[in-house]
């Protein structure tokens, strides 16, 4: 009888339940092990502030922004 209802595609609250509480607690395992089991990298360390005052050309900077807007897509 319980192989008949599975074949119709019946879902019951059981195996909803099921399904979610699994779901739920692989999520849980994941997060807990992605947060301790990856080493963490040092981030570089920044100049000192104040940084210069660089002076840009318009050209330039808008020819790199066109092709950096076109290799990544938008």
């Amino acid at each position: 009888m319980k192989g008949q209802k599975e074949s119709r595609g019946l879902i019951s609250r059981r195996g909803i339940l099921k399904g979610s509480a699994a779901l739920l607690t692989g999520g849980i395992a994941g997060r807990i092990s992605n947060a301790y089991g990856a080493p963490k990298v040092p981030d570089p360390e920044a100049p000192p502030l104040p940084w210069p005052w660089v002076k840009l050309d318009p050209m330039e900077a808008g020819r790199r922004a066109y092709r950096n807007y076109l290799k990544n897509k938008g």
